[in-house]
């Protein structure tokens, strides 16, 4: 076409279908392993998740990925390796032809050689094997699962309108791995086989994955106590007039601490919300039926797994509203503070007013004092210039220095007056 293509149109269209369900046919088995680095993994050096799986199929002599890729699909030998790149987590499912010579054999994990094992970019979050067989008598499948799991904790359903059974007990048994049966209907796909096999895995990994909260919940509860007692006793003393100062400094480090606190559980407990979620979504879209009086997957999460979340998602109400709560309190204590310097500010303001009242009052006196102590020196250097000529009008010298006083003075006052002008200073000094 004339229009020219977003740069981006194909690889985001074909994201839709890059981790395509596998197409398994009864009798099957599976076996499933999620790999994660302990600390950041969400910023984990990736390259190392594709070296580790060419490590792998250089083993068989499979074909490699495209460079950057984030799936895979591939034999090795005669088994079908499926390889994925999450987020966090790497997860890597090998799917077996046929059933082994006994249920959940340990020995098929040995598809993974220990020495690569050994070498993996990070540790074990979870691992399961999965049996498939053929749909059988429901009392068989009943002995079956009883013989294979723990029978109080077995969860069971009948899914995707009855075409399949599944089973779990979500339990590690002595080899280390989790345990998951599906019994499907002869009528049923390939394709919807593998759906419910990969929904198993991912129910599994999510729910592992989320429980990386809980845990992360429960270590930092001690602190959250501590900081919600501090709280508590700080805001306690803000109904004190005293100390605000000290108490304001008190806040703003709590704040400090929860904010600190609170970035560091911040995307743990963001992706817990998103892993919880999916567990929800992948169940839903199982569309389970009790089997035999069985509890379901949903039943089961209610009751183990829904608990955890809970506790996760009230840790983290609990720390946004303590962060709340140090805000609103730091901000009316500073505003309290700030009012009570302005008070102050108010008050020195006002005393200065009146000092600086008090000095012009003062100096007012002092010019006033001055300019009689100036005339008195300037009346007599005038008499003593007038007394020659007293005589001439018949005048004694105390009537010409009587007479010499008020123009003397007159002069002396507008004498200081324009000079306190000259500079600013106002009015001269009342007479």
């Amino acid at each position: 076409m004339p229009i020219q293509d977003h740069p981006l149109r194909y690889k985001l269209a074909n994201e839709l279908h890059a981790r395509p369900f596998p197409a398994l046919v009864p009798p099957c088995r599976a076996v499933y392993l999620a790999v994660k680095q302990p600390k950041n993994a969400a910023g984990r050096d990736r390259e190392q998740d594709i070296v580790h799986l060419k490590d792998l199929l250089d083993r068989h002599g499979a074909a490699h990925p495209q460079p950057g890729a984030t799936h895979f699909s591939g034999r090795i030998g005669q088994n079908t390796l499926k390889w994925e790149s999450h987020t966090e987590f790497v997860t890597y499912t090998v799917f077996l032809p046929g059933l082994g010579e006994r249920p959940f054999d340990p020995t098929d994990f040995e598809v993974f050689p220990e020495d690569w094992l050994a070498k993996a970019p990070g540790v074990r979050v979870t691992s399961a094997m999965i049996r498939v067989e053929r749909r059988m008598d429901d009392e068989e499948i009943r002995q079956r699962l009883e013989d294979w799991m723990v029978p109080e904790s077995i969860a069971v359903s009948d899914v995707i309108d009855r075409d399949a059974v599944i089973a779990g007990d979500f339990r590690i048994d002595p080899n280390g791995h989790q345990r998951f049966a599906v019994f499907a209907k002869s009528n049923v796909g390939s394709r919807r086989v593998g759906r419910i096999v990969q929904r198993l895995c991912e129910i599994e990994t999510y729910k592992a994955m989320s429980m990386l909260g809980f845990t992360r919940v429960r270590e930092i509860g001690g602190q959250m106590g501590d900081l919600d007692a501090e709280l508590t006793r700080l805001m306690q003393a803000m109904t004190e007039e005293s100390h605000e100062e000290a108490t304001l400094q008190a806040l703003l480090q709590a704040s400090a601490e929860l904010e600190n606190l609170s970035a560091q559980v911040s995307f743990r407990l963001g992706a817990t919300e998103a892993y919880e979620a999916i567990v929800g979504q992948r169940i839903a879209v199982l569309r389970e039926q009790r089997f035999q009086g069985r509890q379901t997957f949903s039943e089961f999460m209610m009751r183990r797994y829904d608990p955890a979340m809970r506790t996760v998602k009230s840790s983290a109400r609990r720390l946004e509203s303590m962060t709340a709560r140090a805000t609103r309190a730091a901000d009316l204590l500073r505003t309290r503070v700030e009012v009570g310097r302005s008070a102050q500010n108010q008050q020195l303001l006002e005393s200065m007013d009146r000092r600086a009242a008090l000095q012009l009052q003062l100096q007012n006196t002092v010019e006033g004092l001055s300019v009689v102590a100036i005339s008195y020196y300037a009346v007599s250097l005038v008499g003593y210039l007038l007394y020659p000529v007293a005589d001439m009008f018949g005048m004694s010298k105390g009537m010409l220095t009587a007479l010499a006083v008020l123009p003397v003075v007159l002069g002396v006052w507008l004498m200081i007056r324009s000079i306190r002008n000259h500079h600013g200073g106002g009015s001269g000094p009342d007479l």
